[in-house]
């Protein structure tokens, strides 16, 4: 709907969503200007009744707002988290999963068995993420259930749904009741919570010979009463940042590969395409490293243009506008909520050629 009423009315539109003023940009111009040209003017993010639950209050890294616990928290997530070690250490873990991953396909292909792709490839990130993340395998977490193919999918329906409470602040709690949101909400917060806890006390019950991880960095900080901003870094911060990892590394990627292989899928010829670049390349290889799918060129076209068509989420994180600034001669006003439409701006006509076509050349 708002793709459509970027095509009628423009790049930049102002709406009035209940009582919050709201700006949705959709091209890649107008983007461009919100998160670099004038990131600075609108880099903190607005108050959800979603994330205020799943973030223990904004004690996360991804809804806090633009403050020093955010400056401090991001930094510790950049060097700790998403550093050059922690991706390599991951290899060992990833080619163990897909070999796990491959021997099941080739199983049920034998047997003549059909596969529910998304299942498989939401359980094996989960695994990749469990064990390079938290230090613990998948299967010995309360994850492991039938409930888990539920939880993640609706832990991230309650931060991209519209809550009324989000747009009428002082009667909309009462809407999100009758239609069941709130309800959803408490229960996804208890099960992740459930989670969180699992996650601690096993790190907590490590012998110290062990491994360090990046949970066990939190629990540290926890431990030494350490002050990141203006406050004491406590257990909700732990489950906060746990919770952050576990939704944005898990189903993200789950969706991003089930739609590549769905276009795959589709389009016959691309698919001899890359099975072709990949046996010329590496012939036989069973398992193919990081440094080595750097080389396949077509390959990465098809992940990028997979992430054109069908971005994990449609819309970005919404933001806060902290000072005026103007986009396209439109002054965007203090207090205003900027939504980034990365769905329309993969299917603008003035960038893409043919952007409804899945065409990776």
């Amino acid at each position: 709907s708002l793709w459509r009423l970027s095509k009628k009315y423009g790049p930049v539109i102002f709406m009035k969503l209940g009582t919050v003023p709201t700006i949705v940009v959709s091209t890649p111009e107008t983007a461009r200007q919100a998160l670099k040209v004038f990131d600075l003017n609108c880099c903190s993010r607005p108050s959800l009744a979603g994330s205020k639950k799943l973030s223990y209050n904004y004690r996360d890294i991804a809804f806090s707002p633009f403050n020093d616990y955010w400056k401090e928290v991001r930094k510790l997530g950049v060097q700790e988290l998403f550093n050059v070690k922690r991706v390599h250490s991951m290899e060992p873990i990833m080619y163990e999963e897909m070999r796990k991953i491959i021997d099941s396909f080739s199983e049920s292909a034998s047997t003549r068995t059909p596969v529910n792709l998304s299942e498989k490839l939401l359980s094996l990130t989960a695994s990749v993420m469990c064990k390079a993340s938290f230090g613990v395998s998948f299967q010995d977490t309360v994850l492991n259930s039938e409930r888990f193919n539920e939880l993640i999918p609706e832990a991230l329906k309650i931060l991209g749904s519209f809550s009324a409470s989000d747009f009428y602040p002082y009667v909309g709690w009462i809407i999100d009741r009758f239609t069941g949101l709130h309800k959803l909400r408490e229960r996804s917060a208890r099960d992740l919570d459930v989670f969180c806890e699992q996650m601690i006390n096993m790190h907590l019950k490590k012998d110290k010979e062990e491994n360090e991880d990046f949970v066990d960095l939190l629990v540290k900080l926890e431990k030494d009463q350490v002050v990141l901003g203006h406050e004491k870094f406590t257990r909700d911060n732990i489950k906060a940042i746990l919770i952050n990892v576990l939704l944005a590394g898990i189903d993200t990627a789950a969706i991003a590969m089930t739609w590549a292989m769905t276009e795959l899928f589709r389009n016959p010829r691309l698919m001899k395409k890359v099975q072709s670049e990949i046996r010329e390349k590496f012939g036989d290889k069973e398992i193919i490293s990081l440094e080595e799918i750097e080389e396949l060129e077509y390959l990465n076209m098809v992940v990028k243009e997979t992430w054109r068509l069908h971005p994990p989420s449609p819309l970005l994180i919404p933001r806060k506008v902290m000072t005026e600034f103007e986009i396209n001669g439109y002054t965007i006003p203090v207090n205003t909520r900027l939504q980034v439409n990365v769905w329309a701006i993969g299917r603008d006509p003035d960038a893409w050629k043919d952007p409804e076509v899945f065409l990776p050349e």
